[in-house]
C-alpha cells in the first residue's frame, strides 16, 4: 500500500526560495518574471509533503507553500506498479484510488489533468496539476480494453516497457533487443485510439525505432539521456530522438545518474544533454523529466539505509541498469532543492539559449504534445 508520501514527491520553504533569490540565482537573460510566467511542467515526476504523517491525505501547510515557491505547474505522475507479477494491475487501481483521493482532499492546492485546459487553469489560479501517467503495459497485457478503463481513470500517458521485456516488447535491458511484438503495435494503435500520448522510456532501441514508426500522432521519450553522450542502456541514441522529434515529438532528460560514468551529474551535465537534444532535434523537442522529486534529498543514515535496500531490491528483480548502486541517489546534487526548474532556466540562459527556448524546454513543449494526444 503506498503512502501518501510515495505517491506524491516534495520541497523545502518559501525561506529557501528568498535565499535563492538573494544569492542572485537568476542573473542571466531568464529573469524572475519569466520565470513566474512560464508553465514549467515535470514530464515524469512529482511532489510530497516531508511535513505531515505519511498516511495523511491534507498536504501541510508547509508543503503548499514550498510547492508555490518553486514555480512547479504540473507533474506527470507514475500510478502503476512496474514489472510483470501477478498483482500489478491491482496494485494499480489501488495507487489511482489514493492519488484521487490526495488531490480531492486538497482542492485549494491541486487539479487533475483531464486536457490541457486544466494545466493552464492550474497555472493560471496558482495551483499544481497532476497528470497520471504509466511506466509498463504489464498491467494492460492481451486486455486492450484495459487501456480503455485506465483513460476512464484519468490516465493520459501510457509507457510501452519498462527495463525488461513484456508482451509488447523488449525494455532497455534486454540484450536480445528484439523489438515490437505484434502486441506492441496493436497497444500502440489502441493508445492512440483512446487518445492519450504512447511513451517510449525505459524501451530497447528496436522497440523505440519500430514504435515511433508506427505512432500517427507526436510521441514522447518522457525521461532519458543522450546515448551518444554516455553509452547506458537507459540513455536514447541520436537516431531514436530524432525519430520522435520529426514525428513532432519531445525527449524530456531526467536528473537521474545514467548522464555521466560516474553516476553523479551535476547542472553542467544536464545542460550538455539538453544542449545535444536540441541541437539533434530542434528547439521544439526538448523537455524536462526528472524522474526525481521536488524537495532536497537529505543524505544521513537513514537515507542510505533506504537507498541501499532500494538498489538491493531492483537489482533481485533485474530492474537495476548500469549506473544505479546502492550509495547512488537520483538527483542532480548542486540543483538539489525547491528552485530545482528555476535554477535549470538559469544554467539554460546562461548557456545560451533564448528566453523563447527556456519557455519551450520548460514546458510549452509537452503543453504541444499533450494537446495533440488528448486535447
Amino acid at each position: 500500500m503506498a503512502t501518501r508520501r510515495e505517491i506524491l514527491v516534495g520541497a523545502s520553504a518559501l525561506t529557501a526560495y528568498a535565499a535563492v533569490m538573494r544569492a542572485g540565482a537568476a542573473v542571466s537573460g531568464f529573469n524572475d518574471q519569466d520565470y513566474r510566467r512560464a508553465i514549467v511542467i515535470d514530464g515524469l515526476g512529482a511532489f510530497d509533503d516531508p511535513y505531515g504523517p505519511p498516511e495523511a491525505t491534507a498536504i501541510d501547510p508547509r508543503a503548499v507553500a514550498d510547492l508555490k515557491a518553486s514555480g512547479l505547474t504540473m507533474s506527470h505522475v507514475t500510478i502503476n506498479t512496474v514489472g510483470n507479477g501477478p498483482d500489478v494491475w491491482d496494485k494499480t487501481i489501488v495507487t489511482i484510488a489514493q492519488v484521487d483521493r490526495v488531490i480531492s482532499d486538497n482542492p485549494e492546492v491541486l487539479i487533475k489533468v483531464n486536457t490541457t485546459a486544466d494545466i493552464r487553469r492550474a497555472k493560471r489560479e496558482g495551483k499544481s496539476a497532476i497528470l497520471y501517467g504509466t511506466q509498463d503495459t504489464s498491467l494492460v497485457g492481451a486486455d486492450l480494453d484495459r487501456l480503455a478503463l485506465l483513460k476512464g481513470l484519468g490516465v493520459r500517458s501510457v509507457q510501452l516497457t519498462y527495463n525488461l521485456r513484456n508482451l509488447c516488447g523488449d525494455g532497455s535491458l534486454e540484450p536480445g533487443n528484439a523489438g515490437l511484438s505484434k502486441l506492441g503495435l496493436a497497444t500502440i494503435a489502441r493508445i492512440e485510439k483512446e487518445k492519450m500520448l504512447v511513451d517510449f522510456s525505459h524501451g530497447g532501441q528496436r522497440t523505440i525505432a519500430e514504435g515511433i514508426a508506427a505512432t500517427t500522432r507526436p510521441p514522447i521519450i518522457s525521461h532519458t539521456g543522450c546515448r551518444s553522450l554516455h553509452d547506458n542502456p537507459r540513455n536514447v541514441w541520436d537516431a531514436e530522438m530524432k525519430a520522435c522529434a520529426d514525428k513532432g515529438g519531445v525527449i524530456g532528460i531526467y536528473w537521474m545518474p545514467f548522464l555521466v560514468p560516474n553516476s553523479r551529474p551535476s547542472g553542467a551535465d544536464l545542460v550538455r544533454h539538453m544542449d545535444h537534444v536540441k541541437n539533434i532535434c530542434g528547439e521544439d523537442h526538448v523537455s524536462i523529466g526528472t524522474d526525481g522529486v521536488l524537495s532536497k534529498t537529505v543524505i544521513d543514515d537513514k537515507s542510505r539505509a533506504a537507498q541501499k535496500k532500494f538498489y538491493e531490491d531492483r537489482a533481485a528483480q533485474g530492474i537495476a541498469a548500469p549506473g544505479e548502486g546502492p550509495d547512488i541517489f537520483n538527483i542532480v546534487a548542486d540543483w538539489d532543492d525547491i528552485m530545482r526548474y528555476h535554477h535549470l532556466a538559469d544554467g539554460l540562459s546562461k548557456a545560451g539559449w533564448t528566453t523563447g527556448q527556456v519557455e519551450k524546454a520548460l514546458g510549452l513543449n509537452l503543453m504541444r504534445v499533450y494537446g495533440a494526444s488528448f486535447g
